[in-house]
């Protein structure tokens, strides 16, 4: 990994703008808003979703387009998520760039058996594009690299 020291202003506004655009995602996957999810992505933009290394396994999900905000109701199965966004790395090309954002994902889930904490370890590999001075996901591969499931307690109890 190359790191920079001094970078142009432009540049330097293009990546905040990205890193905006990465934590977005996760606060709108946090408060169930699955529509402005999906306007994050460029008209056609993709997500594929994998659980483990993409070279050496298929997709267990695909989304096109705006099947996006269909696809990410799926954490209104659970009770609470946080998504808390790491070290994140952008290759600015002009109007395109590329990026790798890790990402440690709690989700408590509720059920008649009790409550469970699941926390997985994602990493985000990230193509974007800036359409009209936005920048937005062309795709996105959401990789599982590992999953952790344990019992919680709801707050107050001992």
């Amino acid at each position: 990994m190359r790191t920079q020291t001094a970078l142009p202003p432009e540049r330097t506004a293009d990546r905040l703008a990205i890193r905006a655009l990465i934590d977005a995602y996760a606060h709108f996957a946090d408060r169930r808003q699955p529509e402005e999810q999906a306007a994050l992505y460029a008209e056609d933009g993709r997500t594929f979703v994998y659980n483990g290394d993409p070279s050496t396994s298929e997709p267990v999900q695909v989304l096109v387009g705006r099947e996006h905000a269909k696809g990410f109701k799926v954490l209104s199965q659970y009770v609470a998520t946080t998504h808390f966004n790491g070290q994140s790395t952008v290759t600015l090309n002009g109007d395109r760039a590329t990026g790798e954002t890790y990402c440690l994902a709690h989700h408590l889930l509720e059920t008649d058996e009790g409550r469970t904490l699941i926390v997985m370890s994602i990493r985000y590999a990230d193509t974007f594009v800036k359409h009209d001075d936005t920048w937005l996901f062309a795709e996105r591969k959401l990789i599982i690299d590992w999953t952790d499931s344990r019992p919680s307690r709801p707050p107050g109890s001992a």
